[in-house]
């Protein structure tokens, strides 16, 4: 009886010390894991604290009901004490509500913090000045534009570390979700209005981004690089796109928006107020030219 007991001790801790193993090696393949940026470690953060705070309560729950359920159980010269007029313990009361209103309250506490700390269209403060990227998603690719350096590409985003970028984001097909998980959390891309986004990456690396939102057939293909770069391979790669890519005539973006899946494209120049008209071409009286355009 004894050998058995040891035996099921010992398989109880072997299974987790194979979980810890195994767990030890997800902060890599679980990329929100593992940020690499300002944001996304503050929301990483975020996510720690109130795993912590919840298994305060989850942990002991668990632990007694296997131990109640073992100690009461039905067995012959059971000597657990049974007592079937107890109805009341102030004591116990107190601690089992008592606790977990105090975990709601400071994890209330830490949540309205956090969303203050991290409300996307917050500016992030930072020595260097914002590099803006206007993003649109479409059917079924992404969009980039650089307004400030009058570039374009198409499923592939770049930028230099440490510089904190502004994306300003909308949508020209059905309502999606920009994602950089490294970098932090995502954000919806809704035809007619432009969101904000602040991220930063704190060292170069080729970072996944998605969409997080499903919006039709490819979806699953709405999947692109994000590359941050030093800011001298930053201007190299804006110099030879403009050097080597044709340019994005208003024809060309209307070919772009059609539902399809896209490779990697870029353009060396944008049409001028480009994402302006993408933003207000469903509201009524803007934007004739899309409209007209896209009619033809």
């Amino acid at each position: 009886m004894g050998m058995w007991k040891g035996l099921r001790r010992l398989t109880a801790v072997l299974s987790l010390a194979a979980t810890a193993a195994l767990l030890s090696g997800c902060a890599e393949k679980v990329v929100v894991l593992n940020p690499k940026g300002e944001i996304g470690q503050h929301q990483l953060d975020l996510i720690i604290l109130s795993t912590v705070l919840c298994l305060i309560v989850i942990v002991p729950v668990l632990i007694l009901t296997f131990y109640l359920a073992w100690k009461y159980r039905q067995r012959p010269g059971g000597k657990a004490k049974y007592d079937p007029t107890w109805e009341h313990s102030t004591k116990l009361e107190a601690i089992w509500w008592g606790i977990p209103i105090i975990i709601i309250a400071i994890l209330g506490t830490i949540t309205i913090k956090y969303t203050h700390m991290l409300e996307p269209s917050k500016p992030i403060e930072h020595e260097a000045k914002p590099i803006v990227v206007q993003v649109t998603s479409l059917d079924w690719k992404w969009l980039f534009l650089y307004p400030e350096q009058g570039i374009a590409s198409v499923n592939y985003l770049e930028f230099p570390e440490n510089v904190p970028v502004r994306f300003e984001l909308t949508s020209d097909a059905p309502m999606n979700s920009f994602w950089i998980p490294q970098l932090g959390g995502q954000i919806y891309t809704m035809s007619g209005m432009a969101m904000k986004l602040h991220l930063i990456a704190e060292e170069p690396g080729d970072y996944l981004g998605m969409g997080a939102n499903f919006s039709g057939k490819d979806f699953a293909k709405m999947n692109f690089t994000a590359r941050a770069t030093s800011q001298e391979e930053f201007e190299a790669w804006v110099e030879q796109v403009k050097q080597s890519s044709p340019g994005l005539t208003m024809e060309g973006y209307l070919q772009l928006a059609k539902p399809g899946v896209s490779s990697v494209q870029t353009f060396s120049s944008i049409p001028e107020g480009l994402f302006q008209k993408i933003v207000t071409k469903y509201s009524s009286g803007h934007n004739h030219e899309l409209n007209a355009a896209s009619s033809k």
